[in-house]
Formats: structure tokens, sequence, C-alpha cells
């Protein structure tokens, strides 16, 4: 029986996706993704294809996941107990790495109790959905710059949601002040923006909850490790106890994998007893929450105090050599160096440059993570940057941007 002509043949439900796939191709918003083997011995580094390369661009803030201590707590944790659980929390995969962590992180932050997550995004998708479809009348207000797991975690939900300006104290007391006392209401925001480094006004917006009788949800997850006199973020530094919820990752300053949520008690158990993605999941192995542990040994101690200081250190140097060298930069008051590399294709260029050139790392954020015409490198300097490597890094960008105008 012969082949039917193509014109004949049915029609894929998947045949329209290459031709999507080629206009993000052609209006260059196709993400390319570099592999990169970390070097433990080697902080910092990487294998790519090959070769040796610098990663200026890691979410490793602290360099933990190459901390000797925390290595070997997670090697002798892995011959002890194995390379996973098995099983989901509530079947077989609920060691007692997970109970005392928890434990631990709902004092951390002053919280009655604390439930983790295999990641950050999953916590925030996971938490808002689960509580928001509890009580469906509640309104929710969400910072116009929120990262994406807090976005889908309230998009998914049926609830009324106001979007305010990023960090407008005035827009967000107006919005407020369109509902009547007794309507729930939630204000889910974050305390450090990755994409430009700055800090929301934290006490102002617990103010306004206390006036508008509103709950509060503060994703801390660029600031957990790096703020504060114990590592445990911006509202540690600031003093401020009066989130409602507060979200942490293990997978960017502690050097491990997973997340959390802190908060009451009760609504907390609830989302233990009702989430999916914290129910029907496998979860993270002993040895990975023995090392996140040891990770948070040293983060909460003076070794700890020792990294954030160097890490503030490094930014400032960053940001001076870049203003001497009259590269664009966002002054931001964290960790975090937003270089501005205006246009997508040319941001792209000159990261490749850099890769293929200068070995060196640093991945291109454009559209939808940043806004057109705002592309630009998020640009980190770890605690065990020498001046040297930020002056070479600072000469290898001046020189792309010099030669690809």
């Amino acid at each position: 029986m012969s082949a039917l002509p193509v014109s004949a043949r049915p029609r894929s439900v998947f045949d329209g996706l290459e031709e999507r796939l080629e206009d993000l191709r052609s209006s260059g918003l196709y993400r390319e993704f570099t592999p990169c083997s970390y070097l433990a011995e080697q902080p910092g580094h990487a294998m790519h294809r090959g070769a040796r390369v610098q990663v200026w661009c890691t979410n490793d803030y602290l360099g933990m996941s190459q901390n000797v201590q925390v290595m070997d707590a997670q090697i002798a944790s892995t011959l002890r107990h194995g390379t996973g659980n098995g099983g989901s929390r509530n079947i077989a995969g609920t060691s007692e790495a997970h109970v005392a962590l928890e434990t631990r992180l709902a004092a951390w932050h002053g919280k009655p109790r604390a439930l983790i997550f295999t990641s950050g995004y999953v916590a925030n998708f996971e938490t808002l959905t689960t509580l928001l479809a509890a009580v469906p009348d509640m309104v929710v207000f969400s910072d116009s710059l929120n990262h994406r797991s807090l976005i889908e975690g309230i998009r998914a939900s049926k609830n009324r949601r106001r979007i305010f300006p990023h960090n407008d104290i005035d827009a967000l007391d107006e919005m407020l002040g369109q509902y009547p006392a007794e309507q729930p209401k939630l204000i889910v925001f974050e305390s450090v923006y990755s994409m430009d480094g700055d800090i929301a006004p934290i006490a102002e917006i617990c103010d306004l909850a206390e006036r508008h009788h509103a709950m509060t949800y503060l994703d801390e997850t660029h600031a957990i490790g790096v703020n504060g006199p114990s590592g445990a973020g911006i509202c540690e530094e600031i003093g401020e106890h009066r989130p409602t919820f507060v979200q942490g990752v293990f997978g960017k300053a502690i050097g491990t994998t997973g997340g959390y949520v802190a908060g009451p008690d009760t609504a907390l158990d609830y989302v233990r007893s009702h989430a999916p993605g914290f129910i029907f999941t496998t979860t993270i192995p002993r040895s990975s929450l023995d090392a996140t542990q040891r990770s948070l040994d040293v983060i909460q101690g003076p070794a700890g105090a020792e990294l954030r200081l160097k890490l503030r250190e490094n930014a400032a140097l960053m940001r001076s050599l870049l203003r001497e060298a009259r590269i664009d930069f966002i002054d931001a008051p964290t960790h975090l160096v937003p270089v501005l590399v205006p246009g997508g294709e040319r941001v792209k260029r000159i990261s490749r440059r850099l890769l293929d050139e200068y070995g060196i790392y640093v991945q291109p954020i454009n559209f939808p993570s940043v806004a057109k015409g705002g592309e630009r490198f998020r640009v980190t300097v770890a605690p065990f940057r020498t001046r040297a490597d930020i002056e070479g890094f600072v000469r290898a960008l001046r020189a792309c941007l010099d030669d690809l105008r």
C-alpha cells in the first residue's frame, strides 16, 4: 500500500510549533543554553566544551556549593543513607532531616512552622495556589516585577488580583483602600528583585498591611544567606518580623537544592495536607538536606559573616571599576550588579564573544525576563573573586562593547 501524499496526511497538533520556534529565533528571543560543569576545586570555574571558563552569573552567591564542609556532609550522608529517599513526603519520603530542618527554618524566621519543597518555584506556586483556592474571596495584590513563580501561583487561582507598580507604596495604599476591612487580602512581593538588584520597602508594606487588615507573602529568595546578621534575609537585617509568610531557597546562597515557606502553623498545615506539588512528588534526598544543614552552620556563624562582607566588598569594587570603564549598570544596593547592554541580538553577541575569546561566561538576559530595550547581564561577584579577576572581567567586557557597538 503506497504512502499518502504529504498534502493528504492528517495535520498534527504540533505542526505549528516549528513556525513559532522560528519566530522566536528570528526575533532574537530563542533561549540558548550554555552547558557548564562546575569545578569544585576551582570555585567560580566550569568546564564548557572541553575548556575551562569563568562563570560570572551564578546564583551560588557565597560559593557554598563548593564549600568543603558542605560537600563532605553530603558525601558522608550519601554513604550512610543512599542517593535518594524513594518516596513522597507522605509515603516513606520524610526523613528525620526533613523534620529537623523545617524546625530550624521556622525558628530562623521566627515563625511557627516551615515546609520544605523541591524548589523555590514549587514552594511559591504550591503555597499560593493552595491557600488562594481555600479562601476564594481573598484579593491578591502583586508587585509588577514579581518572579514568575509568584505570578503563576496567583494566575492559577480564580481570586481577584490587582497588580501595583513596582515598589509603589502610594499606589498599593490606594488599591487596598478600595476594599472593606473585612475583605481578605494578601500582598505578594519580594525583598530583593534580582533583575534590578533593588530592595522592597518591606516595613512600609507591612504598615499598609496592618492598616488595611491584609496578610503578606514575602519572597526572600535572593537575600537568604546574603543579608542579615545570620543570613536570614532583609527582614532580619532591618529587624522586621511582620510578614505573614516568608519564602526562601537552598539553591542559591545556601548552595544545595530545594525551597521552603515559613509562616502560620494552621495555614502551612493546610498546605501540607492539600498541595499536590508537596504531596505527590518524590522529595529531596536526605544527603542534600544534611548538606543544607551544614551550609546553614557555616552561613549562620562567623565564617558566614565574613563571606557576606567579602561579597559586598566585591560587588562595590565591580561597580567602581565599571564606572571607571564607562560601562552602564544599575547602581543597586545589593550584591547583584545588573550591567545594561540594550539590544537582544547585541547582548547575545557580546555574551558569545566573552565566552569564545575570553573564557568568561555571563548569560544574556532579555525579554520576557526584562523589558525590550532593557537587556542586560546580571553579574555576581562571589567572595572568592580577586581584584585581578574583577579587573580582567571589566577589561574583557569593555573590549567587547567597543567592538560590537
